[in-house]
């Protein structure tokens, strides 16, 4: 009997390449709806880890600073991508849309980034819940998509946990800074509308290289107002935002891409039990019985709805 092939670097990487193409080949036989829910699921908790380092950064800087340093280590961390493809790899079939994008999505992170060092992470993430009605309800407007009545329940069903969490911590501590943080709700709305329209002619990864190029330009002058130079601690914290916003951009234009965006909001109220969870370890925020009813009932909202999307995306 003959001994055992050595372990060598590249027999080693050949067996990580095929456990990949194994995962990718299991994973392309799922639904297209329940392939878009897994990927808006990894984007949300992308997206928490996110929040949790942006604001922590925010109460350090200026806000607009902050908006324009997150977005210009995004587009640094995808330079090495455009650089080994070229650039003619990652032009936009649609310049005009990209822009208009970027735009919109520049002005919803200008109220975002101004009211999250005033608000605790978890009713941040809480009133950002007010943005899948709007996509839906775009949705609907727009691209006429189906609204079973499945989808309005789960969404309905996924803010009344909303409520449950942050209802006894409603008060007027927030103030201004509520109101600035909802108004933003509307404008990232039509910010991902455009997104999945982009998708039907954009690969992803051009989407996401165009929303970090756009944001950062249009928010450099802002940010020139009132500047602050980052410490080196600060350098490496924006980086890391950048690799985690990048990254979550990427799920999120995925998941649009694969499956009707209606479809897949129900699991973005997922993203206040991650937030809760996160405010508890880094922010001390306590978790309370409100808390966990509201994630209970959010998460089996979402389960419900993902059984339900699955079942459709087979028929």
């Amino acid at each position: 009997m003959s001994a055992p092939l050595p372990a060598t670097p590249q027999r080693k990487r050949g067996q990580v390449s095929r456990r990949l193409a194994i995962g990718r080949y299991r994973f392309g036989r799922l639904s297209p709806t329940l392939q878009g829910l897994l990927w808006a699921t990894a984007a949300g908790v992308l997206f928490t880890f996110l929040n949790t380092l942006a604001r922590h950064l925010a109460t350090q800087l200026p806000a607009l600073e902050s908006q324009f340093l997150r977005y210009l280590m995004g587009f640094v961390v995808m330079l090495p991508t455009v650089w080994r493809a070229g650039w003619s790899a990652f032009w936009p079939k649609h310049i005009g849309g990209q822009f208009l994008r970027g735009v919109v999505h520049t002005i919803a992170l200008g109220l975002w980034f101004t009211a999250l060092p005033h608000i605790p992470l978890a009713d941040t993430t809480a009133i950002g819940f007010t943005t899948p009605i709007f996509i839906m309800l775009g949705a609907w407007l727009v691209f006429r998509e189906p609204m079973r009545w499945q989808r309005w329940l789960a969404a309905l069903l996924g803010l009344l946990g909303v409520l449950v969490v942050v209802g006894p911590k409603l008060t007027a501590e927030g103030g201004y800074f509520n109101l600035v943080m909802l108004a933003s709700a509307p404008m990232f709305a039509a910010s991902l509308l455009i997104t999945k329209a982009l998708t039907r002619q954009e690969k992803p990864v051009v989407i996401v290289v165009w929303q970090a190029l756009t944001v950062t330009l249009l928010s450099l002058p802002l940010a020139l107002l009132e500047w602050q130079t980052p410490n080196t601690t600060q350098w490496f914290g924006f980086l890391v935002c950048g690799v985690l916003g990048s990254t979550a951009h990427y799920c999120l234009t995925r998941s649009f891409g694969v499956a009707d965006i209606s479809a897949t909001q129900s699991v973005k109220f997922l993203d206040l039990v991650w937030a809760s969870i996160m405010g508890w370890l880094v922010f001390s925020d306590p978790l309370s019985q409100s808390t966990w009813l509201g994630g209970l009932l959010i998460l089996a909202s979402t389960v419900w709805i993902a059984r339900r999307e699955r079942h459709w995306g087979r028929i």
